[in-house]
């Protein structure tokens, strides 16, 4: 049985998440947020207004983000509510 870093959790009916239940899960998530605080006081430093961090920061978020996601589909359980099988089918 393989080790699971990260748990989903459902939020109302179409919103989902995965939150981190071992300590490399807690590691991970820390080094992206701080990441991502770093990304954003690296491009807040030379820009002129509100909207140029945003512009900035974006690319860098959605890179952070997207790095984030495959670690948790990775190392993270699989919800058994995300596909369900219709009636009938093989488990």
């Amino acid at each position: 049985m393989r080790r699971v870093w990260f748990r989903p959790a459902r939020f109302w009916k179409w919103f989902a998440a995965y939150y981190p239940v071992t300590w490399e899960g807690w590691v991970v998530s820390a080094v992206l947020i701080a990441t991502a605080v770093a990304a954003f006081i690296a491009v807040d430093r030379t820009s002129h207004s509100g909207s140029d961090t945003l512009i900035g920061v974006a690319p860098w978020w959605i890179g952070i983000g997207v790095v984030g996601d495959a670690l948790t589909r990775w190392k993270g359980e699989y919800p058994s509510w995300w596909c369900r099988k219709k009636k009938g089918e093989e488990k």
